[in-house]
């Protein structure tokens, strides 16, 4: 099975560190910075890797600072053993 990876860019000058997308977080993977913006906010950042793109950050965001992408991870796996092959064969695998 393809294991699904998620990744979000935040615009941490538009964020005002409401916190709503760390509460939503089923990972915990976000959390305040001790930094702040140029608008004087503690702002979110991303603190673990693990993000899957469930998408909850950027639906409870009010100010639509979070943007998600998701991509598959295809493990590999062994399909086909093709062995005591004597002649000429043709093989085609559905991916």
């Amino acid at each position: 099975m393809a294991k699904v990876k998620g990744d979000i860019i935040i615009d941490i000058e538009k964020c005002k560190g409401c916190e709503l997308c760390a509460s939503a977080c089923p990972q915990e993977s976000l959390e305040l910075s001790r930094k702040l913006n140029s608008k004087g906010y503690h702002y979110i950042v991303k603190i673990e890797d693990n993000c899957t793109g469930c998408t909850n950050c950027a639906l409870v965001c009010p100010d639509s600072v979070i943007k998600v992408y998701r991509r598959t991870e295809k493990s590999q796996e062994k399909v086909a053993t093709i062995t005591n092959v004597t002649g000429d064969i043709t093989v085609k695998v559905k991916s």
